[in-house]
């Protein structure tokens, strides 16, 4: 008996919906295997450093490398490296002093695997006629939280002129809102980001004045750390591997002129307008902001951060800094320089 023609179709419907069934197993495989990661950011919104996590998760590094990254913005660095310590995040990106003062006062085992090593703060003022170190004498300063890195940071840009913070200067914590208190006229002066100058001069209409810079103040220090746990690099070294890896393509993407209004999107969550954001990333770019093709974990900066940390321990007895009776962190104890090298191995194998 002849067959019809939809009968003899019959087999190949079928086994067109096998493969399809077959392809979606797969590609449902593929998704349910991705590793989840989570990531502490400093300041709400996030500082504009961030941007090369947001760009490694919105140009698809983080998916390249078969991660499901959600990230986490905090008050400051410094609670996002007590949540990684907590367990509640995976990784944060916080200030290298902070974290060298906890790891050597209560021996929490953060390590850092990646860093940003030139610092960018300035002390900013909105009057120009105070516009000397001396001028902060008993004066309202903004900072991120207490001890946090913008508060750090003012003591070490003021430690030429002998003040301290929260001593002879008042610090207001506003996290990263301290250019917006600039501009409301809530604040003279503030710790500022390169980036944060020029949003703060066009929406004052007002001339900021550097009174200090970090730079100058006190040269040669480190800035920040992706910062994880010793249990975390022994449990899932893997992981960390592939979200450095990602970290490593996301800021080579950066450097490339032609990805600015791209990564300029991919950071809006850090609340900077395209236009200023587009200006950040050329500006952060020629400064060698992130590190582009090296771990940015430099010796020398961050032996001078842990030192300047163990005299400010010793001036305050204590009260600040790493405690005289506790010894500071080794870099070694501090960083672990075999997870960026494997990360920047996959990345050259993934070519």
């Amino acid at each position: 008996m002849s067959k019809s023609k939809s009968d003899l179709l019959k087999p190949v419907v079928a086994f067109g919906a096998a493969l399809g069934l077959v392809a979606t197993l797969g590609t449902t495989s593929v998704a349910e295997a991705a590793d989840k990661l989570s990531i502490a950011l400093p300041g709400v919104p996030p500082v504009f450093s961030t941007a090369f996590i947001y760009t490694a998760k919105g140009a698809g590094f983080y998916k390249k490398y078969n991660l499901e990254v959600r990230v986490r913005p905090f008050n400051s660095g410094v609670a996002a490296a007590k949540a990684v310590v907590s367990g509640a995040v995976d990784m944060a990106l916080s200030p290298t002093a902070p974290v060298a003062r906890m790891v050597s006062n209560a021996g929490v085992s953060l390590v850092g695997l990646q860093g940003l090593e030139k610092p960018d703060w300035v002390i900013g003022s909105m009057d120009p006629s105070k516009n000397k170190c001396s001028d902060l004498k008993g004066q309202a300063v903004g900072v991120d939280s207490p001890r946090g890195a913008r508060w750090i940071n003012l003591a070490n840009m003021v430690r030429p002129c002998k003040l301290r913070p929260d001593k002879n200067i008042k610090t207001v914590n506003l996290s990263s809102n301290v250019g917006s208190a600039m501009v409301a006229g809530q604040l003279t002066f503030g710790v500022l980001h390169l980036d944060d100058i020029p949003v703060i001069e066009r929406e004052s209409g007002k001339k900021v004045t550097i009174v200090a810079e970090i730079e100058k103040a006190s040269p040669g220090t480190h800035y920040l750390m992706i910062v994880t746990t010793k249990k975390m690099i022994t449990s899932k070294r893997d992981i960390l591997v592939r979200a450095t890896a990602a970290h490593i393509e996301a800021i080579r993407y950066m450097y490339d002129p032609s990805n600015t209004k791209a990564v300029a999107g991919f950071a809006k969550a850090t609340g900077r307008k395209l236009g200023d954001a587009q200006s950040a990333v050329k500006v952060f770019t020629a400064f060698n902001y992130w590190p582009n093709g090296h771990a940015g974990l430099d010796a020398k900066r961050l032996a001078k951060t842990i030192k300047i940390q163990a005299i400010v321990g010793k001036r305050t007895k204590g009260k600040g800094g790493i405690k005289p009776n506790k010894k500071p962190v080794s870099i070694g104890d501090l960083t672990d320089s075999s997870v960026f090298a494997d990360a920047m191995a996959l990345v050259n194998k993934k070519k």
